[in-house]
């Protein structure tokens, strides 16, 4: 268990890596080189790679985002950065983007319309 000081440090790195993830892809394309390295060292902190994104299995990823202390606005996020990566790109996240957005809903005990709505837009593109 992380004591508050670290707690804070640790999700404010966390913040960090998912401002830079969700900035890198917010504009729909075909990610070149730079793209892809700026992705993937942005993954390493938490412990993935692209690669690993596209053979994990939703239940797996989920696992290692918890043992990276998200909490649940940053399972959100990631799960954002899954489903706008998918577009216009040769790989789909839209399934891992769904079981995570799952997860919150029941996991965090609280429903949220916005969760919910995102839900229903990452299954209209599969």
């Amino acid at each position: 268990m992380l004591n508050k000081g670290l707690r804070d440090q640790e999700s404010i790195r966390i913040d960090n890596v998912l401002k830079t993830l969700l900035s890198i892809v917010f504009v729909p394309k075909f990610w070149n080189l730079e793209d892809k390295t700026n992705i993937e060292d942005q993954l390493k902190d938490f412990g993935l790679n692209i690669q690993s994104l596209i053979d994990c299995n939703e239940k797996d990823l989920i696992t290692q985002l918890l043992r990276c202390h998200l909490d649940w606005n940053q399972l959100e996020q990631f799960a954002d950065f899954l489903v706008i990566a998918s577009k216009g790109n040769p790989f789909d996240f839209s399934e891992k983007a769904i079981a995570i957005y799952n997860y919150i809903q029941h996991e965090s005990r609280m429903f949220s319309f916005g969760i919910n709505s995102k839900i229903a837009a990452a299954k209209a593109n599969l």
